[in-house]
Order: structure tokens, then C-alpha cells, then sequence
């Protein structure tokens, strides 16, 4: 019976859910810091004063890469070797859990960063007192990402 709890495909679900964390979680940072870094260029060209102040955004999206590769070093840590009392299919599964609410997480998170950076920096070159309801926005489109944190790093934690 021990051989249906760890067959030896059982660690394939966990090197996905790393992979998931990483990759999945790096396309959002990269679009984030893409669509902001673009409208960085374009309000430059008007305001270059403000090109440090508009940084903001894609320092954001840069974490949310980070959260990716917490969770996915620690997955990949956990990864055994497969066969008969070595990693069971439940952990395999709970570790492509917690990839994927990491990572599609902060794909979302990532995308909504873009999306708001791009806009929130043109619109603070034009008025100025468009930052703080801009780095409020990117604060509440960040914490999507956290929240994927954290339920990656309960399910990856998880004994059983």
C-alpha cells in the first residue's frame, strides 16, 4: 500500500509547483514592470524631474518575482525522491497548489501594477496630487500578490 502513497511520478506535481511559482509570478513582474516602465518613458519626456518618484511601480513589480522564488526555493527543497516511503502524491499536490496561488497571484497582481503605473505616472506629471491615490492603488494590486504568499507558504508548510 505504501507504493500507491509515493508512486514515482508523485514528485513531478512538485516540480511544476515550483516551476508554476516562478514562472507564473515572474510574467506578472515582467509585465508590471513593462507597461510602468513605458509610461515612465512617456512622462519623461514632459516631466524628467519626476522620473525617481516614478520608480515606485516597478520596484513593486520586482517583489512580486520575490514572492515567486521564496515559495519556489522552498518547494524545490522539499522535493524528494519518489518510490516507496519517499514523497507522497499528497505533498505533490500540495506544492503544485501553493505554486499556482503564487504564482497566478502575482500574475495578477503584476498585471494590475502595469496597468496602474502606466496610468499613474502620466497622470502625476500632469497633476501632481495624483500620487498618493496612485501609490495607494499599487499598494492594494501588491497585496493580491501576498495573499497568493501566504497561501502557498501555508500549503507548502503543510505535514501529512
Amino acid at each position: 500500500m505504501a507504493d500507491d502513497l509515493s508512486p514515482v511520478y508523485g514528485p513531478f506535481f512538485g516540480v511544476m509547483g515550483s516551476a508554476s511559482a516562478m514562472v507564473f509570478s515572474a510574467l506578472g513582474a515582467a509585465y508590471g514592470t513593462a507597461k510602468s516602465g513605458t509610461g515612465i518613458a512617456a512622462m519623461s519626456v514632459m516631466r524628467p524631474e519626476l522620473i525617481m518618484k516614478s520608480i515606485i511601480p516597478v520596484v513593486m513589480a520586482g517583489i512580486i518575482a520575490i514572492y515567486g522564488l521564496v515559495v519556489a526555493a522552498l518547494i524545490a527543497n522539499k522535493i524528494d525522491e519518489g518510490g516507496p516511503g519517499g514523497y507522497k502524491l499528497y505533498h505533490g499536490f500540495l506544492h503544485l497548489g501553493a505554486g499556482l496561488s503564487v504564482g497566478l497571484s502575482g500574475l495578477a497582481a503584476g498585471f494590475a501594477i502595469g496597468i496602474v503605473g502606466d496610468a499613474g505616472v502620466r497622470g502625476t506629471a500632469q497633476q501632481p496630487r495624483l500620487f498618493v491615490g496612485m501609490i495607494l492603488i499599487l499598494i492594494f494590486a501588491e497585496v493580491l500578490g501576498l495573499y497568493g504568499l501566504i497561501v502557498a507558504l501555508v500549503l507548502s508548510t503543510k505535514t501529512g
